[in-house]
């Protein structure tokens, strides 16, 4: 039950991250500094890849 616990978490960081990195953009539009950015760009796709992870395994364990 855990993982399922942190897949939920980490698609909800990553979903929030993505808003706020969507929105940075859309704010900033002709001068946006692609430096700035490149954070939480970083973050969003650790996030997503975390939920990923964690989804995989649990499909995994009920397979076996």
């Amino acid at each position: 039950m855990t993982n399922s616990r942190f897949f939920y978490l980490y698609l909800i960081g990553g979903i929030l991250a993505l808003a706020l990195l969507i929105y940075n953009i859309a704010s900033t539009y002709p001068a946006v500094q692609f430096a700035s950015i490149s954070f939480e760009v970083f973050l969003v796709i650790v996030l997503f890849y975390l939920a990923n992870k964690t989804y995989h395994e649990k499909k995994d364990k009920e397979m076996m």
